[in-house]
């Protein structure tokens, strides 16, 4: 699958975290991650750092940014760790996930067990970056 920076939306991005689990790309009004492969996401490890980053970006605390989480590569993350994101008062505007296999959709059923607002699932990029712009303008 392709990444963010190979294609042709890379012209868009308004800031880029590099980070040594995986990119994070924000937009006007939504941010995608892609994380590596591998990676066991958790709150002291890898969100608390891309929380911070992309909230002194975007100077908001996240609750006008819709977030997309482009799974191109197989990871996971420890379930329990979102009741710390809600805990430290950062907000989503609204969640979205891509995947391309039947554990990415395992996950984001998960997900939505610890969500407010519930998950977003998409097939490709395209659409969810369609779905976010559309959800930014609504909301």
């Amino acid at each position: 699958m392709k990444t963010i920076k190979n294609s042709p939306i890379y012209d868009s991005v308004l800031k880029e975290f590099c980070y040594e689990f995986g990119n994070v790309y924000v937009f006007d009004g939504y941010v995608i991650s892609e994380i590596n492969e591998g990676v066991v996401v958790s709150w002291e490890e890898h969100a608390r750092r891309m929380v911070e980053d992309i909230s002194k970006f975007t100077s908001s605390n996240g609750e006008d940014i819709v977030y997309i989480s482009h799974r191109i590569n197989s990871y996971s993350m420890r379930p329990a760790d979102w009741l710390k994101f809600f805990k430290n008062n950062y907000q989503l505007k609204a969640h979205a996930v891509v995947g391309y296999n039947q554990m990415s959709f395992f996950n984001t059923v998960i997900e939505n067990l610890f969500l407010k607002n519930k998950v977003k699932r998409f097939g490709n990029i395209d659409e969810a970056i369609q779905w976010a712009k559309a959800y930014t303008l609504v909301k």
